[in-house]
């Protein structure tokens, strides 16, 4: 992360958390209910990927509910859509503790929402679990309220970078939107890259307010990259790659794990063969890994018709590994419980998919593989 970005990120903290704010502690705990919310971002370009992870986490969520729920409580979700504005994510934050009274926040949506909503976690004694966010800033240093599940993007950054060199590629141009997660992005590819004795060629970036793809593309065009590095996701990354189809340059293009292959396989069709992405789950089609199964069988059961989706089996192993926290906090469920039983958890493990915690870490899984879009659309491992 840049120490502009970094600063920011401080003075966020500041102006969103000059008002009291009720403790939370273990309220959102009843007889009969686990009560779970977050403020994440369902409009806007990255909108439908987030909807994706809300409904793989629920499609966990019934049907752990319908076999009887957590030692006999079920699990209530509640999501409020901030747009994915920071005042809007903050003020999302304390109507779910104040008035839903949840007594974790799971899956809560991006780098500068995180940081800004942080406090007002630890003022209340809540647990923000499995955030959409994989800055670096917040794995630093233990924070005994937050829980990591995804990789990290520096985790992400440097396997792109590792593979840029496994190939040969040296002509390497970066692009990214400027806001808090084009930042976080970019910074996190300018230290893996400075690792592997790699400049960019250029570094271009794309106001996601007023986008001026053309623009970017040709700038991009202009050092002929054989490779270029997206920090960026939704439809910022497809627009730009459509205005590149205008140029000279036809490079590769890697994009991080929030890239949603299926807004790609949408928006660019055939033209989409080629991307390679970061992934940060196991892959979705490779049913012999037992938590990829579990989640097939039971969208089928739900939905017959439902066409599988990466993101929904993010949510949904993020909720599974929620699932495990809790129950493993026993009946006595608190935050003082939840938070023992998750450090005392070790390697909790899926397949493929391990995350680990500890008193020392809550960093979570650091599985990353790359995989590259085919002639169908479809990642290919």
């Amino acid at each position: 992360m840049s120490r502009l970005f970094a600063v920011r990120l401080s003075a966020l903290l500041l102006s969103f958390c000059s008002t009291p704010l009720v403790t939370a502690a273990d309220r959102g705990v009843t007889p009969g209910e686990i009560r779970l919310g977050a403020s994440v971002v369902l409009s806007g370009p990255l909108g439908p990927q987030t909807a994706d992870f809300g409904e793989g986490s629920r499609l966990y969520f019934e049907a752990v509910n319908a076999a009887g729920g957590v030692h006999g409580r079920k699990i209530v979700y509640t999501t409020m859509d901030d747009g994915f504005d920071v005042k809007r994510a903050v003020d999302n934050t304390r109507k779910l503790l104040d008035e839903q009274g949840v007594f974790i926040i799971y899956n809560s949506t991006g780098t500068a929402q995180t940081a800004a909503i942080l406090p007002l976690a630890e003022e209340s004694r809540t647990i923000v679990f499995g955030p959409v966010t994989g800055a670096t800033a917040f794995r630093q240093k233990v924070n005994p309220y937050l829980f990591h599940v995804r990789a990290s993007y520096a985790d992400e950054a440097r396997r792109i970078v590792s593979h840029l060199q496994d190939t040969g590629i040296t002509r390497v141009a970066a692009v990214y939107q400027d806001d808090g997660l084009g930042k976080t992005l970019l910074a996190e590819l300018q230290k893996a890259a400075a690792g592997a004795a790699i400049k960019f060629a250029a570094e271009v970036k794309i106001d996601p307010k007023a986008p001026d793809y053309p623009a970017a593309a040709a700038e991009t065009a202009k050092v002929e990259p054989q490779a270029v590095l997206l920090a960026n996701a939704g439809a910022t990354m497809t627009n730009f790659i459509k205005a590149t189809w205008g140029t000279s340059m036809r490079p590769t293009f890697y994009g991080f794990s929030i890239a949603s292959v299926d807004l790609i396989r949408r928006e660019l069709k055939e033209q989409a063969r080629g991307i390679v992405l970061a992934q940060i789950m196991p892959p979705l089609r490779n049913t012999t890994i037992p938590v990829v199964a579990e989640y097939h069988r039971l969208l089928r059961e739900k939905n017959p018709a439902a066409t599988p989706s990466a993101f929904q089996l993010e949510g949904f192993i993020h909720a599974k590994l929620l699932v495990e926290g809790l129950r493993r906090a026993g009946r006595n469920l608190s935050t003082a419980t939840f938070i023992k039983a998750m450090e005392e958890a070790g390697e909790i493990s899926f397949g493929r998919f391990v995350a680990k915690y500890s008193p020392a870490t809550h960093n979570g899984s650091s599985y990353v593989e790359l995989a590259i879009v085919d002639a169908s659309g479809q990642l290919r491992y």
